[in-house]
């Protein structure tokens, strides 16, 4: 499975940003999709994901009611959409994926065979 990134960038506190990864690859419509997030001299942190088995959908604390994860099927795409982002967004957000997901560990990076390039996404005025 491949996975492309896309959409980061600098957006002032309080504003949107939407991030989309494209996915290719046999099968890959069944793969759990996950975004995390890198800030500098931080680990690596889930920030959302979303099952291939039946959509179910998980956010980290530090995100619910800000961003939305969604998946679009016909473009092979798996989107975030950010609002009202922080500074503390500030990081480099990459996708990721997995065929053999347990949900129990689906916050973790280690759960995710396949990885995108990251997109840098900068909140800052």
């Amino acid at each position: 499975v491949q996975l492309q990134a896309s959409g980061g960038g600098l957006v002032q506190p309080g504003g949107s940003l939407r991030l989309s990864c494209a996915f290719s690859g046999p099968n890959s419509n069944y793969y759990a999709l996950g975004w995390f997030r890198q800030a500098p001299g931080k680990e690596r942190e889930g920030v959302s994901c979303i099952s291939g088995a039946d959509g179910s959908i998980r956010y980290a604390d530090s995100v619910k009611g800000r961003f939305t994860i969604s998946k679009d099927v016909a473009k092979n795409t798996v989107y975030l959409q950010m609002n009202s982002v922080k500074p503390e967004d500030t990081a480099v957000y990459h996708c990721a994926a997995s065929n053999s997901l347990i949900w129990s560990a689906a916050s973790a990076p280690a759960s995710y065979s396949f990885w995108g390039q990251g997109t840098q996404v900068t909140v800052s005025s």
